[in-house]
C-alpha cells in the first residue's frame, strides 16, 4: 500500500505525518531521513492496527503542488 506523507521543515529538523493514519508521525535530520522513518512508522502502526484487530484505513489522501503564480 502507499500512504501519502506531508513534510514540513522545521527550524532544527523535518517532521512528517501520514494523514489517513492519525497519529503516526515521525522526524528526522534530513528529508531523507524523516521519508526513510516514515516508511517505518507506518509498518509499525498498521502492524499494531492489525495486533489489536482495529481496522487498517485505506490510502485515500492524495497531494499535488500548486504554483500560485499560475493561477488567475
Amino acid at each position: 500500500m502507499e500512504y501519502t506523507i506531508v513534510i514540513e521543515q522545521t527550524p532544527r529538523n523535518f517532521s512528517a505525518y501520514a494523514p489517513d493514519l492519525p497519529g503516526c508521525v515521525a522526524t528526522g535530520a534530513t528529508r531523507d531521513e524523516v521519508v526513510r522513518e516514515m516508511r517505518s512508522a507506518i509498518a509499525f502502526h498498521i502492524e499494531s492496527l492489525r495486533e489489536h484487530r482495529e481496522p487498517v484505513p485505506d490510502p485515500r489522501c492524495t497531494a499535488t503542488v500548486v504554483d500560485v503564480a499560475a493561477a488567475g
